[in-house]
């Protein structure tokens, strides 16, 4: 027996700024909750995790501990550039300018990562 990721969720302090970015980042369909919050699904016939996006009243502090990354079907420029048309912008996290992606934040700072392309096995 083994756990699988099946769902991300992000503690945000604006539930509709957040559904507005991440559905239109990750092409994912919305389902609001009565309780305020939001689930992202993938698109039909698509795989991955499910993102829970939980109304926390606060900001981010800090660094994230863990985060996303991204890979884009076609060109990580253009993909990078179309995330920022959205809302993300670039972040520091201390990249030394050498790593296989770009670092960017949403609009309520939390960082997430565009790979340069699928991770594979050394």
């Amino acid at each position: 027996m083994v756990a699988r990721v099946t769902q991300y969720t992000l503690d945000v302090e604006d539930v509709d700024l957040m559904v507005t970015f991440w559905s239109g980042a990750l092409g994912y369909t919305v389902e609001q909750g009565d309780d305020g919050s939001a689930k992202l699904w993938p698109a039909d016939g698509a795989t991955g995790p499910t993102v829970w996006l939980q109304g926390s009243g606060t900001a981010k502090r800090g660094k994230n501990r863990l985060h996303l990354d991204l890979v884009s079907d076609g060109d990580p420029g253009a993909e990078i550039q179309r995330l920022i048309g959205l809302g993300a912008r670039h972040a520091d996290v201390g990249q030394t300018g050498e790593e296989q992606f770009v670092v960017l934040a949403d609009p309520e700072d939390n960082e997430f990562c565009v790979l340069d392309a699928q991770p594979t096995r050394q």
